[in-house]
């Protein structure tokens, strides 16, 4: 059970979330962070009263620090500020709500301080998986995953006695926004199309990625990772309406699924209380009212990301994280309006081909690869 959280990326779709539910428990904040919302920042502050807030971009963080003279909360700036909000003693959990590969150094601080881990950062796991496991093991830190499917298995194993009883893991996936359209009509989508996610209300980085579908490849990345299980037992659903958040599979033919409405503060309280459940003020499921539950398979073809994820995830190595690097270059550039929706796909598959794979890799290594899968998207 939680009492104190520091949350790495507080202004963010999820730590904005987290704070609500953190109000509602009456859970203590030690550490806030965020890039350069210095309004929002200064709001949560002021209401949270942290002993820390962090801004990475180093002007954000002087203009916030002026702002808060009149507080006892020490600011500081720059991304190696992000380890000490994560190692913040008080702090007995931290939520990685950050996007990117800037959740990875500060995670594995976290873990090395024994913290619980309420991840919701996947990057985290698809680009340095086997290091962040291993020291989670070694260190005995939890890793409690807040994405509403990573939850959703989680919360479905617990009553699973031997993982090994386990035949397959089925991640939902909504279809995002262009689910049934042909590959040129797709090619035509634009921003302000990509960004009108069809059930959910997140950040324009993993909204885009839901459009892409790379956002369930992913999850099925980090899937793999959480559970130590090969492709072969992580597979993906068409699940339009984004009320089974997910499903376990066993080997005597039981199938076990969580379901809820598509609420991020179910997953994000599970990661408060587990291995409790708290009272939640949310609306419950009502079966009554629920629209008829759809499954299909997804258009590999169309949406390729998918299926390059995929592949990325049988090779393993540092394939994992140019696959990463590259998508966050690319749908940086398509948020920009410099690239089409096709390009993201195009490009991370031109960083792919061209930056070799390192088997076994350190964390420099993994970084190295990362780097030069955003050098190679961008020349």
């Amino acid at each position: 059970m939680t009492n104190t959280i520091s949350i790495l990326g507080s202004t963010g779709s999820i730590g904005r979330q987290t704070l609500e539910v953190a109000e509602q428990m009456g859970l203590q904040v030690a550490a806030l962070t965020a890039h350069s919302s210095v309004d929002r920042m200064e709001a949560q502050v002021r209401q949270f009263r942290p002993r820390l807030a962090v801004m990475t971009d180093e002007a954000a963080a002087k203009e916030l620090a002026i702002r808060l003279a009149d507080t006892n909360t020490k600011v500081l700036g720059g991304f190696d500020a992000l380890c000490e909000a994560a190692t913040a003693p008080e702090a007995d959990t931290v939520v990685t709500a950050v996007v990117g590969m800037v959740g990875l150094k500060p995670t594995l601080a976290a873990i090395e301080e024994k913290k619980r881990i309420a991840l919701a950062n996947k990057e985290t796991l698809v680009c340095a998986g086997e290091l962040v496991m291993d020291a989670a093991d070694a260190n005995g830190a939890e890793i409690i995953p807040v994405d509403s499917e990573h939850s959703a298995i989680f919360q479905c194993v617990q009553g699973c006695a031997d993982r090994r009883e386990i035949k397959r893991l089925i991640l939902t996936c909504s279809g995002g926004p262009f689910y049934g359209m042909g590959y040129d009509e797709v090619g035509k989508m634009t921003r302000a199309d990509a960004l009108k996610h069809p059930n959910w209300a997140m950040g324009p980085k993993i909204t885009v990625d839901s459009a892409t579908l790379m956002n369930k490849g992913l999850e099925v990345i980090e899937a793999m990772r959480l559970y130590r299980l090969p492709l072969e037992q992580v597979s993906v659903v068409i699940h339009r309406q984004s009320i089974i958040h997910s499903l376990v599979e066993y080997h005597d033919g039981a199938v076990m699924a969580q379901l809820g409405t598509p609420d991020m503060r179910l997953p994000i309280r599970y990661a408060m209380t587990y291995p409790n459940r708290g009272y939640s003020p949310a609306e419950p499921l009502d079966l009554l009212k629920c629209p008829p539950l759809t499954f299909a398979e997804p258009d590999r073809g169309v949406f390729s990301c998918l299926r390059m994820a995929e592949e990325a995830a049988t090779e393993g190595g540092t394939a994992c994280a140019i696959l990463n690097g590259a998508n966050e270059e690319a749908v940086g550039l398509f948020l920009a309006d410099k690239i089409g929706f096709h390009d993201i796909a195009r490009l991370v598959a031109k960083a792919r081909a061209e930056v070799p794979v390192v088997q076994s890799p350190s964390l420099e290594e993994i970084l190295a690869a990362d780097a030069a899968a955003r050098e190679a998207v961008l020349r």
